[in-house]
């Protein structure tokens, strides 16, 4: 279920710098959350011929979805009814909607009981009449899941190997919500889009710390594939607390119905973040963005850690990131203050936003690289994405010479000056932090086929190392024209 994306302008680099880069084109900025209360829990987002498609946990009997151009128009779109549940014991508390589309028609997956909740939530799912998002919809089956029709929440599908895989959470021994039995994933074959061969195989039980935080949970599985390696992510401990996270599973072995087959990582992929002020972060999909260049996460989220499981949850996106091992990095949740830009390609236009190092000059074994949000050159850059920085259009000025560069793993985050002396931070949308984040790339001054980075608000000042820290200082000497040269590479 991988969909949409985060980007903003590129350039065309001086014939002097080592490396072309394409120029990319952003969506337009925004800030989390993307969708508001009170229909934005267990958000499910996707990308189709040219548009966002949006469904969400509603509480009642009524399924709606968002449909925008952008990811920043989703929060003022009309939310579309596209179904009212009427179905024995599943007239209220819808949950945690998931659409895929497969066979050329849309199925919209989703948990449901009665008026009382919770203990009668099942998997119900609906069939779309043709090939639009938006339906129409009829209904089409509920899940026979587990034994004797027990409690399944949160499922969707998964595909591997041409096979379709419905993975979803249940309790031990077919427990009851109110049971208070450990939550766990399981996994089924799918006949057909409405069909499971058999009754879930147990995949996955809480068994570390950060997944017990309040209760034993794992609920939420969302598939994540790239490069041919499949991971299953998913949502870890209680939703009532603020230490609700993601983590993940990856399948090691050919077997997805075999437990053996996946093997769990140890930590959490994302989680609160108390100096951003987001808590609870998790029960996600992901998305690529229009031009196919960037994945991207939507999740629910908290601004208070004493919110709880609610309809204070609203839902947020973010772009993620890759590490070198081939694992992903879903980052830090930003904050609500942070400005984003928006998802590569959207409008159609095209382009990929360059990721580059920044190598210096005299001393070539080290790297411009974010520590603790300080700027300094190092050698053997560990994490090596605190290395990486997306190369984009100047924030102040969208003139081809200017630059901005924002983290590869820190989404809104740039490196600015901030009394001389660099720093990642995050894009506050001022216009101040916008100058002091925006440098004009010029012919590098110790050196031809290297780039030297002119301050957009101080043009006497250039970036230079000192003491291995970067800063912004007028240059005179050739020591400090060496230490302000840096070649874009790969």
């Amino acid at each position: 279920m991988l969909f949409a994306a985060l980007a903003a302008l590129a350039v065309l680099l001086p014939l002097t710098v080592s490396g072309t880069v394409a120029t990319a084109a952003p969506g337009p900025t925004f800030q989390n959350p993307i969708v508001g209360t009170p229909n934005s829990a267990d958000p499910w987002l996707g990308y189709h011929n040219g548009n966002y498609y949006y469904a969400a946990t509603t509480w009642t009997g009524s399924i709606y979805i968002r449909k925008s151009s952008t990811l920043s128009g989703l929060k003022t779109a009309a939310e579309t009814q596209v179904f009212q549940m009427s179905q024995p014991n599943a007239t209220s508390n819808m949950w945690a909607p998931s659409l895929h589309q497969l066979n050329g028609k849309w199925y919209l997956y989703y948990s449901a009981g009665p008026s009382s909740c919770c203990g009668g939530q099942r998997q119900h799912v609906l069939e779309s009449a043709g090939s639009d998002p938006m339906g129409p919809y009829t209904y089409k089956a509920k899940l026979n899941l587990m034994p004797n029709d027990g409690w399944a929440i949160d499922g969707s599908v998964m595909t591997v190997g041409g096979a379709n895989y419905f993975v979803f959470s249940a309790f031990t021994n077919n427990g009851n919500f109110e049971s208070g039995a450990t939550q766990n994933l399981y996994i089924s074959r799918m006949t057909d889009p409405w069909t499971v061969a058999a009754h879930g195989t147990l995949i996955s039980q809480p068994t570390h710390s950060w997944e017990t935080q309040g209760n034993p949970v794992n609920e939420g599985p969302v598939v994540l594939q790239r490069g041919g390696r499949t991971f299953l992510t998913y949502s870890a401990s209680l939703c009532q607390t603020p230490d609700y996270k993601i983590g993940a599973l990856e399948l090691t072995g050919s077997d997805p119905t075999n437990r053996s087959h996946w093997t769990k990582m140890s930590n959490p992929l994302f989680q609160r973040s108390d100096a951003n002020g987001v808590y609870g972060p998790a029960h996600h999909s992901f998305f690529k963005s229009p031009d196919g260049t960037e994945d991207w996460i939507v999740y629910h989220a908290n601004s208070s850690s004493s919110q709880g499981c609610g309809t204070t949850r609203t839902s947020r996106a973010q772009r993620i990131s890759w590490n070198p091992d081939g694992t992903p990095n879903l980052g830090v949740p930003v904050s609500t203050s942070t400005v984003l830009a928006g998802p590569s390609g959207e409008n159609n236009n095209p382009g990929a936003v360059p990721v580059r190092r920044l190598q210096s000059y005299n001393f070539q074994d080290r790297y411009v690289r974010h520590a603790n949000f300080a700027v300094r050159i190092d050698p053997n850059v560990s994490p090596a994405l605190d290395g990486r920085f997306r190369v984009v259009t100047g924030l102040a000025n969208s003139g081809s010479e200017y630059v901005s560069f924002e983290s590869e793993n820190y989404p809104g985050h740039y490196l600015r000056h901030d009394n001389y002396v660099l720093k990642l931070a995050p894009n506050d949308g001022s216009s101040t932090f916008k100058s002091d984040a925006t440098f004009k790339q010029v012919a590098g001054l110790a050196g031809s086929g290297w780039s030297s980075f002119q301050s957009y608000n101080f043009p006497d000042r250039y970036i230079r190392h000192s003491n291995y820290v970067l800063r912004i200082d007028t240059i005179g000497t050739d020591a400090a024209r060496q230490d302000a040269t840096f070649r874009l590479v790969d």
